[in-house]
């Protein structure tokens, strides 16, 4: 069985699909994670992210894994932990150019397909129900005020981080969701066949209990 969650920044998928994932011990698949990944990896050698050819066989030639430890999903490139990486603002700057790269994307979605193959899946990001997961079981579509969504995000800077405001962080989704919902390849849009939850007043323990309630009459079926 697949669940594909998609939903802009902060809208709270990634939380409440790591949460559904553990309760009905399926696997968790991140796929932001995956894109922050690559761009980390280009990064540190130093390859141009506007060179499509070059990104490409970048992604032939690294492996992406995930490990659960405790309540953590922690993310490995060529055997290397870069959970923590991944997150930095440089990644988070520079991913557009991974994620917009036809090549790269076509690659991206053959992998994530046979990740989630492999068993029960719950599979995150933005464009799980649209491309990736057209034939899921059940397509769950978040979003939320942009002002929460930019507390929610700003709440899980650490304190050395904090030197970007709020604002700033307005601002920069306002940029990630035009880009997001207006870029040609997989653009971030709603399933026609998606269940729409407004997040904003709801608790991450509210969001899975809503899903709970719809995967489970798939279930008994």
């Amino acid at each position: 069985m697949i669940i594909a969650i998609d939903g802009p920044a902060g809208s709270g998928k990634s939380t409440v699909a790591r949460m559904l994932a553990e309760r009905l011990g399926f696997r968790y698949l991140d796929t932001g994670a995956m894109y922050r990944a690559l761009t980390w990896k280009a990064m540190q050698e130093n390859i141009n992210l506007t060179d499509e050819n070059a990104l490409c066989r970048l992604m032939e030639q690294t492996s992406i894994e995930f490990q659960r430890k405790d309540e953590n999903l922690l993310v490995f490139v060529d055997g290397v932990n870069i959970t923590e990486e991944i997150r930095l603002p440089s990644v988070t700057n520079n991913v557009h150019y991974i994620s917009d790269t036809p090549g790269v994307r076509h690659r991206m979605v053959k992998l994530q397909q046979k990740l989630a193959s492999e068993g029960n899946t719950v599979a995150e990001g933005r464009d799980m129900g649209t491309v990736v997961f057209p034939q899921a079981e059940k397509k769950f579509f978040l979003d939320a005020d942009i002002a929460e969504r930019a507390r929610r995000r700003y709440g899980e800077f650490k304190l050395p981080e904090k030197k970007f405001s709020y604002d700033d962080i307005i601002k920069d989704m306002e940029i990630r969701d035009r880009r997001d919902t207006t870029r040609n390849n997989s653009p971030l849009i709603k399933s026609s066949d998606a269940i729409y939850i407004n997040t904003t007043k709801l608790t991450s323990e509210d969001v899975v209990n809503l899903i709970l309630k719809e995967i489970r009459c798939v279930m008994k079926k």
